[in-house]
Formats: C-alpha cells, structure tokens, sequence
C-alpha cells in the first residue's frame, strides 16, 4: 500500500472529525501513530487539521462566493484544505492546487481545480470580502458566542478573544521543584525563558523532550496556577482534589506539599485516570493515590470516605472550555447555548458532593477554565446563598484578551468551624 501523504492524512482526520465527533487533539494522535510521516509532514498535518477546523465559516464562505451550487460534503472537505493553504497559509499556488486537485477522485477533480483556480484569480477581492463580514464569519465563531462575548466583554474585547481563539497556542511548562530547582533547570534547558510573574513557569519553543521524559517539567499553562495557589495546601495535609485528571494541578498542589501529606486524586473517566498516575509517577509525585470515581452517579468509595474529612478540597470542574478554545479548537464547534446551563447543574452537584467532605475550618476551592458566569460567578453565588456554612474569601480570573494566558475562574470557599 502507497505511503498516506501528509495532505491525504490531514483530510482522512477532518473526515473522521466530522463523522465520529472526536476531539481534533486525540483524533490526531491517532492518526499520527498510524501514519508513516517524517516530524515535519506531521507538524504540516496538525497546522492544515487545526488551520481548517478554526477557520470553517470563513473558509466555507470563500467557497460560497466561488461556486454558488451545492457541492458535495468530500470535496467541500477537499477545498477547505486547498483555500486554507492558498489564502491563510500561503503555500505556492502551484503546489497548493496541484496537491490538493490530487486528493479528489477522479470525476471530481474538475471541480476541485476550477473553484480553486477561480478563488486565486479573484484572491484580492475574496480578501476584501470577508473583511467586510461580521466578526462571527471573520473569525469563524458561532453567532450565539460571539453575542454572548460581546454583551459581556464589550464588541472590541470579544474580537480579541475571537482572535486570540484562532492563534496557535503558546508552549508552557511548569518547572517541578519535586525534580529540580527554577536555576538549574534554566541553565540545564536554555531555551526555555522565564516568566516575569511566576518563577515555577517557563515559555517554551517546541515541546522539551529531555525535560519532560526526565520528569523536570509538566506542559502546563501559567493559569492553571491561579486555583493552586488559592488551595495553597500545606506539607501534611490531606487534600481531595476531586476532578484532577490529566493531574497537572493535582502534581502542582503535591509541590506545594513538599510531597508530605495525602491527594486522593479522583476521575470519573477511567483511561484519564491512569494518566494522573502516570503523571505523578513520571514527576515524582508520591503523595498522589488516583481513584475512579463519578460525582454524579456513583455512591462515595471507601478509598475516598475512609480518608475523610479533608483539609483542602480542590474542585476543578468539567466545564464548557471556552478559556481554552485556543487549545482546543473545534470546542466551539460543539458548543450549544443550553451547554452552559447544563454544565452548571452538573458542577453544582459535584461541588455539593465534596463539600461534604470538607472539614469544618476548611478551604474549596472551585474552578473551571470557562470564561461564561453561568459556570462560575453564579455557581458561587448559589453555594453562598444555601445553608452550607461557606463563606467566600477570593475570587480571582485570567482573561486571554488581558492577561495573555488561557481563561480560567477560582474561587476560594472557606467552610465555618461550627458547619454541618
């Protein structure tokens, strides 16, 4: 069998993206492994799969302005892949077309080469074009987001989350004391640069394969910190960090630990679980003990109700991920605006659940990496308002528009003495 190209291995992803609903990180990943490609096709692969899935309605708009009738969802998928190279990219014109027209069948090439063709002769006017659009075709984000964002963040903050969202993500990496001090893992890796604000976080230009497979560093983003640091667990402790996985918080909260106390580690997703333990162990994270659970339909384990009352309770929820398009980039394609009234139910029985095994005197923290106040203002608000005992001691966000990291909400949650 022919060697899969990487312009055919990119199409078979966003075929199997439409067709099975994966998420664009995993769907990839398995593609990659089966796919016999050099680093530099699988790299090309990542930028056309993600290129294309963040810039769907606009490059389905230049299609539409190119041929008006209706084409075939295959080579709709084909053209997207040719305009995304010819306009966004800018690839050679010649081998844009020529590769591309290559991937269509046979009876379809005509077409394929025709609407791409006519697109490059009227490349100028296309461009000015869909400058004119409104921000949700420009930058290629559902209505009912962009509504909501503006109302929320005023018109020209949401257009800076727009593009912000369509910008590759920057290459972080928390730096684990547990291994290594921020010194010598500078001198040992001196690409990585510092942040001003955070001596546990470095920038990074491409993923430290001698750092990570040596356990020295966790791809991390500097505001995942924010609910850490309102933890901010002490050596002894026993902390519930109730939805942990992949586990770089839950890794980061046994540093703050110096790795003397207990983290019962919990997961509802079985496979995701098994990477916290892997994690913890690869980072030298002893204190860290993983268990499957699911807040909201299963009955308290004795692995975790024996440990009980906790000191600490971390309560990073599931959520609709719009403070992390920008990483993950079809989360916008998945989005319905009942999403985030239902992911509020579903956080609030979560984050009832661990209170009960919150000591009286102790600290929740609850958070999320969404930027919407139906998973995060009023999810505090509603706690504060029921007979639990809580009182709210910080609240305390991270914008991308502002603070150039992903988006991310906390707050800290203190238990009174005398509560039930």
């Amino acid at each position: 069998m022919p060697q899969r190209s990487a312009r055919e291995t990119a199409l078979a992803a966003l075929r199997l993206w439409r067709k099975e609903r994966c998420f664009a990180d995993s769907l990839f990943s398995r593609l990659r492994v089966k796919a016999e490609l050099t680093a530099s096709d699988r790299a090309f692969v990542l930028e056309l799969v993600y290129g294309v899935l963040r810039n769907l309605t606009l490059l389905d708009f230049w299609i539409g302005c190119v041929r008006a009738s209706r084409i075939e969802t295959n080579v709709r998928e084909i053209l997207r892949l040719g305009l995304y190279q010819v306009f966004i990219l800018k690839t050679p014109e010649h081998a844009a077309v020529h590769e591309t027209v290559a991937l269509a069948p046979q009876k379809q090439r005509a077409i394929v080469n025709a609407v791409l063709r006519a697109a490059i002769r009227q490349r100028s006017e296309l461009l000015a074009r869909a400058d004119a659009q409104p921000l949700p075709v420009r930058t290629s984000h559902p209505q009912f987001l962009v509504e909501r964002w503006r109302q929320r963040f005023g018109a020209d903050q949401a257009e800076e989350l727009c593009k912000w969202n369509n910008a590759p993500a920057r290459i972080y990496g928390r730096i684990n004391r547990l291994k290594i001090d921020p010194g010598t893992f500078l001198q040992s890796y001196p690409d990585s640069r510092p942040l001003p604000n955070n001596s546990d976080f470095v920038q990074l230009n491409s993923l430290p394969a001698a750092a990570l497979a040596s356990g020295h560093c966790y791809i991390q983003d500097p505001s995942t910190a924010i609910a850490c640091e309102l933890l901010k667990p002490k050596p002894g402790e026993k902390i519930l960090d109730a939805c942990a996985a992949p586990g770089g918080k839950t890794i980061y909260l046994a540093q703050f630990m110096q790795n003397r106390g207990t983290i019962i580690a919990c997961d509802r997703d079985a496979q995701r679980l098994q990477v916290v333990a892997h994690n913890a162990a690869r980072l030298g994270a002893a204190i860290v003990h993983a268990v499957h659970h699911d807040w909201v339909r299963e009955d308290l384990p004795q692995d975790i109700a024996s440990i009980a009352p906790f000191d600490r309770v971390l309560v990073d929820a599931p959520c609709t991920n719009t403070g992390v398009i920008r990483r993950r980039i079809d989360v916008k394609w998945r989005l319905q605006p009942s999403d985030f009234n239902r992911m509020a139910n579903e956080q609030l029985i979560i984050t009832r659940a661990a209170l009960e095994l919150l000591k009286p005197g102790g600290v929740l923290v609850y958070s999320t990496c969404s930027l919407e106040p139906e998973e995060n203002e009023k999810i505090v608000r509603r706690l504060l308002c029921e007979p639990l005992g809580l009182r709210l001691e910080a609240e305390r966000g991270s914008l991308p528009f502002r603070d150039g990291f992903d988006g991310a909400f906390a707050a800290k949650l203190f238990k009174a003495p005398n509560a039930g």
